[in-house]
């Protein structure tokens, strides 16, 4: 059976993009971090979501970004942006990028496949509802590749690990509604960039969230701290 890595975060477009790779007939290796991040939220939901889809091996691995810094997502002294407008998000980088995480998190998972023969990676990177992340377009992702091909034991011996990015051109809306027709639970994910019982659904993650439930004809399985009309 083929394998692949997903690197799951636990939420909204992670966990459909784990859904995509079980329907594509892939063996499930799941990989997540805890790098520092403002709350462990989302790696809760990563578990769920992990053993939902049946993945053979879950794994956590902690490093340590917060010595780095500059994010709003992993230095409690830069506040995260609120209220930002959807349609314009991608105009600028915004204070919750965090340097270059995507490279940092793909290396993990170049290991982590190599280590399980895995055939593919997957990431869920968007390009279209998106909060301006340099790291999250396809051009970066073409590079990627290129980097695991020539810098593996696969990619010398002409067994290329793939590196699948199957949202990267959709909307939100898109997303979800594909979601629900793979059954990825919904209700067990997280995308608030701040910890809570409930989510704030004023953050840049809320927001395209929501946008695209409302886009998808859905209403958001999860609790807002604000009041939402669908």
């Amino acid at each position: 059976m083929k394998k692949a890595v997903v690197l799951l975060s636990g939420g909204l477009d992670s966990s459909t993009c784990m859904g995509i790779a079980k329907n594509e007939g892939y063996e499930l290796y799941a990989l997540s971090f805890d790098y520092g991040q403002r709350h462990g939220r989302e790696l809760e939901s990563a578990k769920k979501i992990a053993a939902h889809f049946g993945a053979r091996e879950h794994k956590i691995l902690k490093i340590d970004l917060t010595q780095i810094g500059g994010s709003a997502l992993t230095d409690e002294n830069i506040e995260i942006p609120e209220n930002r407008d959807t349609e314009h998000m991608a105009d600028e980088i915004p204070v919750t990028y965090v340097p270059a995480r995507n490279t940092i998190l793909l290396s993990f998972a170049l290991a982590y496949a190599e280590v399980t023969d895995a055939d593919a990676i997957y990431i869920g990177a968007n390009a279209l509802d998106y909060s301006g992340y340099p790291d999250c377009r396809p051009e970066y992702y073409t590079a990627f590749e290129e980097v695991a091909r020539l810098g593996t034991k696969r990619g010398v011996e002409d067994r290329p690990i793939e590196i699948k990015y199957p949202l990267i051109n959709m909307t939100k809306a898109e997303i979800i509604k594909t979601g629900m027709k793979l059954g990825v639970p919904y209700e067990l994910t997280w995308s608030c960039y701040k910890g809570g019982k409930k989510a704030c659904g004023v953050c840049d993650s809320c927001r395209l969230r929501i946008k695209g439930f409302r886009e998808a004809g859905y209403r958001d399985p999860l609790e807002y701290e604000t009041d939402i009309e669908w």
